[in-house]
């Protein structure tokens, strides 16, 4: 085995390779950019050496021979499925903890992986010409659903072919494209495998990542809760025969779409590298895949085979990111204040109180796994996890996970791959966060009137204290006394049980809640059911100008300014485009929100810009 390992990667995955390396007593080594000098993931390291990019694989190879590192993980993302990374590491000799450069090449572009599947006797998707519209153009290179566009007529073949040209030469730098059968309703599955330099390959089962927003997965779990045991069998079986067929060592992901209409399953492509979702994985099998990976690299065999690997009970796995998923999936970025992880569930996180987190990287903050006997039990201790995770300062996507989580459609297991981009998940609603802050709020008043966002209203020389009048978004009203707290004629009858460092729980007409609440002089946030409410009085909070007009036009997002289109004095209309923000490639076109006059232009093209910076000030024609 190996004594020093450096990991080619940040956040939670680099912890989670330095954890298990640390169980077997190897030395671990980072690698941090100048954002990242003070990063969880660099103090978890045994040595850390600082590079100009992630991405820049001279200065990583450098870095590890410099620690005198004798192997290199990538982990996933980043450098994990470059080919000439991996020869890179093993020309300065080092070991590189992965597949060969050569199966790393083969298996990365989706047309070689077609062939090599098709030889190994592994269903395919059939191509366009074989099947009737609709129709999937899609990059032969690259992944991520970038280069890919749905064609429903013959009319729209030449277009759709033409763009998705463009996207995959702009994203992968190769237009080649494939065109095949579009499944409409689609589960995807996709099957652990690995295999050692000693001709040993074996599967670990299947997981199901049907939860995706285009295409990109939200929600993972093993084993999958729909497939019949021909189905299983099939994708089990084809997986490790497409491995066999490749010559395939170390862990990799073959990565099926089961057809609901027919029950047909083809495959996709093969990931060949540590896959996000390992840890449900790991969860109902026992094994750590790390370990094996580690292993494997190192020359052993597998140590164990196919009649070795059990499934036990079942594991579901959130992706914790840093977006606004009920204000369009918006890029988020600042620092926390307060950040709390579930306890009884396994946690996977690079995100700490008061930590800055920046769109320069991946939004992905962490990942919440769960296990249970069986897929109930494990879906309620995720909902239950959900409810006591919380991220203050910063919104993130666990509201909506918890959302998710709880409703009906994942619970019966009906989500395909394009459910998320038909339905729309109900926004959490602030009427209980409302009570307990007010409440909370209330509380902090009894004994001093200068830390919180509310008024006292009067006071008796004898009797019950009057009511508290609370300054929130709105005025709320609470009664200490009787309990009662009241806002915009609703009525709420509250019980505390308890509160301390930050943390409120107390029933609510006869439910309880947990709440993660932080109350500062003209600041009311919090977190309940994983999702981050500001309730903050808009004319009090601290350090803030004066109320932006009904004109104003506000960065959604934290990013880049990439287009400016007006000057002050221009005239426009309702919904003309002012600029483009742009963060974690993603764009957002910033729109006029009635005709008028341009009388403030905030941002220059190419200016980085908060969350909530007031961009562009549009004055209606009537004024």
């Amino acid at each position: 085995m190996f004594e020093s390992v450096l990991v080619a990667n940040r956040g939670e995955i680099a912890r989670r390779v330095f954890r298990t390396c640390r169980e077997l007593g190897i030395r671990t080594v980072a690698i941090y950019t100048a954002l990242d000098a003070d990063a969880p993931h660099v103090r978890d390291a045994d040595e850390a050496v600082e590079v100009s990019s992630y991405l820049d694989a001279d200065a990583v190879v450098s870095a590890a021979a410099e620690a005198g590192a004798e192997a290199v993980h990538p982990g996933y993302g980043f450098l994990s499925e470059r080919a000439e990374f991996a020869r890179a590491v093993a020309k300065a000799g080092l070991t590189w903890v992965g597949p060969t450069p050569e199966v790393i090449e083969q298996m990365g572009r989706k047309d070689a992986a077609r062939e090599i599947a098709v030889a190994a006797g592994v269903p395919v998707v059939p191509r366009g010409e074989d099947s009737p519209y609709p129709l999937l153009v899609k990059a032969a290179a690259g992944g991520g659903g970038k280069g890919m566009r749905i064609v429903r007529s013959p009319e729209e073949l030449d277009e759709a072919r033409a763009a998705a040209a463009r996207e995959a030469l702009s994203a992968f730098g190769d237009e080649t494209l494939l065109i095949e059968k579009y499944v409409e309703r689609g589960r995807h599955i996709e099957v652990q495998v690995f295999g050692d330099t000693h001709g040993n390959v074996i599967h670990l089962f299947e997981r199901d990542c049907s939860v995706q927003r285009r295409h990109q997965k939200v929600i993972e779990e093993a084993p999958a809760p729909t497939l019949t045991a021909a189905q299983r069998d099939l994708v089990l079986t084809s997986a490790v025969a497409l491995a066999k067929q490749v010559g395939y060592t170390g862990a990799g992901t073959v990565e099926f779409l089961l057809d609901d209409a027919t029950g047909e399953a083809y495959f996709l492509e093969m990931n060949t590298r540590l896959q996000v979702e390992h840890p449900v994985t790991e969860e109902i099998t026992g094994v750590d895949l790390v370990a094996l990976q580690l292993r494997v690299a190192a020359g052993e065999s597998l140590g164990i085979t196919q009649d070795d690997v059990r499934v036990d009970g079942h594991a579901i796995e959130v992706r914790v990111y840093a977006e606004d998923a009920f204000e369009g999936f918006l890029p988020q970025a600042g620092r926390t204040s307060i950040v709390r992880w579930p306890s009884g569930a396994r946690v996977e996180h690079a995100l700490e109180s008061e930590q800055v987190v920046s769109t320069a990287y991946d939004p992905m903050l962490a990942k919440i796994i769960v296990h249970g006997a069986d897929r109930e039990e494990a879906r309620a201790a995720m909902v239950k996890a959900l409810d006591t995770t919380a991220v203050l300062g910063l919104t993130t996507n666990t509201g909506f996970l918890r959302v998710l989580a709880a409703s009906d459609a994942f619970r019966d297991a009906e989500i395909d791959t394009a459910w998320l981009d038909r339905n729309e998940v109900p926004a959490p609603d602030a009427d209980v966060p409302r009570t307990l802050v007010a409440w909370i709020s209330a509380m902090i008043s009894a004994v001093s009137d200068t830390t919180t966002p509310f008024r006292a209203d009067g006071w008796r020389l004898a009797g019950s204290p009057a009511p508290t009048i609370v300054d929130l978004d709105r005025s709320v009203t609470v009664d200490r006394p009787s309990g009662r707290v009241a806002s915009d004629g609703a009525s709420h009858l509250v019980r505390q049980i308890s509160a301390a460092d930050h943390v409120l729980v107390a029933v609510v007409d006869g439910v309880r809640h947990w709440a993660a609440v932080n109350v500062q002089p003209g600041l009311a946030e919090i977190v309940h059911q994983g999702q981050r409410f500001d309730l903050s009085p808009p004319d009090r909070v601290a350090g803030a100008a004066a109320h932006h007009s009904d004109g104003a036009v506000e960065a959604k997002m934290p990013g880049t300014v990439i287009d400016v289109r007006v000057q002050v004095g221009d005239q426009v209309e309702e919904g003309q485009v002012l600029g483009v923000l742009e963060a974690m490639k993603m764009e957002v076109s910033l729109k006029a929100p009635f005709a008028g006059t341009v009388t403030v232009v905030g941002a220059s093209r190419g200016s980085q810009v908060p969350l909530g910076a007031e961009l562009f000030v549009v004055e209606a024609e009537s004024a």
